[in-house]
Order: structure tokens, then sequence, then C-alpha cells
């Protein structure tokens, strides 16, 4: 019997075979903990994190609010960095997590901020 987290896993996996990024059009990881919450792009070509986001940012962190409001701003923040560097669309990835709830939310927030996907 597999347990929720190795079911999530296999569904990571799943995802990942699909989805991937390059330079131009990166892929937005989504890494939700029980406290936090964690964003990058990434370009998988060459392997490197263009740009990251999380609550646990100083300015993210002073805020007050519920979890998934903080997602928001981490959304919307991932994606002020991401117009920085030059940055328009991307590939979501979902992390094996269902798209709602925080992480609903992140995207929402990047969607906001200008990021297309």
């Amino acid at each position: 019997m597999n347990t929720k987290l190795e079911q999530r896993q296999k569904v990571r996996y799943r995802i990942r075979k699909k989805v991937s990024g390059i330079a131009t059009k990166p892929r937005l990881s989504v890494f939700r903990s029980n406290r936090d919450i964690y964003v990058q792009l990434i370009d998988d070509v060459n392997g490197v994190t263009l740009a990251s986001a999380s609550s646990r940012d100083k300015d993210l962190a002073a805020q007050k609010g519920t979890k998934t409001e903080m997602s928001k701003l981490v959304g919307t923040i991932i994606a002020r960095k991401a117009s920085e560097a030059g940055i328009t669309q991307v590939v979501f990835d979902r992390g094996g997590n269902l798209y709602h709830g925080r992480i609903k939310a992140v995207a929402e927030g990047a969607r906001e901020g200008g990021l297309l996907f």
C-alpha cells in the first residue's frame, strides 16, 4: 500500500515527464511544506535556477496573514522577479499537489503579477 507521500511522488514524476522549462520559458516549480511555500523559476536545459521566492523571505515573513494570503504574495513576488529578468511566460509545475488552495493562490498571484501560463 502506498503512503500519501509516495503517491504524491509518483504524480510528481508523471508531471515532470511532460513539463520542462527552457531559458525563455522556465518551469515555475512550487514546493509546499506544512508552514511555508517555496517557488523557483528553473531552466531545465542548463539546470539553473533563474529566480526564487518563498514565504520565509525577510520582507514577507514580517507580514501577517493566512498561509493562502502569503502564497498569493509569493506568486506576485516571483512574477516581479521574473519580469526583472525579462521572463513573461512560464510552465507551471504544481509539484504533485492538487491545483487548489495555496498552490492555486501562487498561480493566481503570479498571473496578476503579469506571468503567462
